[in-house]
């Protein structure tokens, strides 16, 4: 099947490292679909590259087909929602689940928004995706390739290349690189190696 005919999805939890993805497939020569309703801030200080017509999915996919060949970003909780018709690649980030949390954690607080108590949200997202990953096994229309953002930032020419090929080699894999701005990796876990710098 060709890849024209398929379409390519950023997902993983919120915070986990799908903008940088999604910057590194924008780069790299993937056509990316994003409406830039969600603007850049010091958070995502490189932009959020959201679809807004992707959170609607449970209730409208009439979208979906014109983003055959491309690739847009769509949130874990999602995507039980992609109707079977359609071929898909997911390439799904992960990331630290305790970085995960203090960065979303950091971000409502600047917003001012109370956040739930960190173990509860450790166990539900644990839950999420287990639940989640053997929902994925089981459809024969979706291909996933796992990236793990934690280790891309230390090996990211490995990583890049690997994502190059599980899309056909469309990705430029310089450039996907370059994309890579290790100062952004700001929320890391704090071990008695490393100290807690910001995400």
């Amino acid at each position: 099947m060709s890849l024209d005919s398929e379409i390519i999805i950023v997902s993983g939890l919120p915070r986990s490292g799908t903008s940088l993805m999604m910057q590194m497939l924008h780069v790299g020569g993937v056509e990316v679909v994003t409406d830039h309703v969600r603007t850049a801030d010091v958070d995502n200080p490189r932009g959020y590259f959201e679809f807004e017509r992707a959170k609607q999915i449970e209730h409208d996919t009439s979208w979906l087909p014109s983003t055959r060949g491309k690739a847009f970003k769509m949130v874990s909780q999602l995507l039980y929602h992609l109707p079977p018709r359609e071929p898909y690649r997911i390439i799904f980030m992960q990331r630290d689940l305790d970085e995960i949390l203090i960065s979303q954690e950091k971000m409502l607080q600047r917003r001012e928004i109370a956040a739930a108590p960190r173990e509860k949200i450790k166990e539900a997202f644990t839950l999420h995706l287990e639940r989640l990953f053997e929902w994925l096994h089981d459809q024969r229309n979706i291909s996933v390739l796992t990236v793990n953002y934690n280790e891309l930032l230390d090996n990211s020419r490995q990583y890049a290349e690997t994502i190059s090929e599980f899309l056909g080699n469309i990705p430029v894999v310089p450039a996907m690189v370059q994309a890579i701005d290790p100062n952004l990796y700001r929320n890391r876990r704090t071990t008695p190696q490393s100290q807690n710098t910001s995400s």
